[in-house]
């Protein structure tokens, strides 16, 4: 039902609509709180989707830009879900963090890769490790002050671009 999206297809999905309702996120509920950012971060396109957490609202688009830069500072993963009938319509979009979110706390949570990749400049690497602090799928880590990817794991959220100050990382369509 979950897919995996960067910032910038979250954006698009949300440019698309002209109404928008917020609940507290089911799984920051759950937990009695959240360490990395605000609770309220689940976002539904329709109103009759049924939330997974309380305080079910509607909000306009300044509320909704606020989430969105909610999710920039505190690096969370977009993650549109598909509405449950007949899966092919995006009915809102949750905005996961590794603090409290089930699905990074359950490795049986399902949920699909996004439509792009990552792609590393590793000769512009400086290894600097802010990558691999940012990328919350386990994509990149140090080896003896080197960088190491393993690409099988990426699911397409683009936090490891945002977080290099070289840039020499970009999301390309995953083949």
């Amino acid at each position: 039902m979950h897919y995996v999206a960067t910032l910038g297809e979250a954006r698009n999905l949300i440019k698309e609509r002209d109404r928008f309702w917020v609940s507290v996120c089911g799984c920051r509920q759950a937990a009695g709180k959240c360490g990395q950012s605000r609770m309220d971060v689940c976002l539904y396109f329709t109103p009759d989707f049924p939330p997974t957490g309380r305080d079910w609202h509607e909000i306009g688009r300044g509320g909704v830009e606020e989430i969105l830069k909610e999710a920039w500072e505190k690096r969370l993963v977009a993650r549109p879900f598909r509405d449950e009938q007949t899966l092919t319509h995006t009915a809102g979009i949750c905005f996961c963090c590794r603090d409290c979110c089930g699905y990074f706390l359950n490795p049986q949570e399902l949920c699909d890769k996004g439509a792009f990749i990552e792609a590393t400049d590793m000769a512009r690497c400086t290894d600097c490790e802010e990558c691999a602090e940012a990328c919350p799928f386990g994509v990149r880590e140090m080896r003896e002050d080197k960088l190491v990817l393993d690409r099988d794991r990426c699911y397409g959220c683009g936090l490891c671009v945002s977080s290099c100050a070289e840039q020499c990382i970009k999301m390309v369509p995953r083949i």
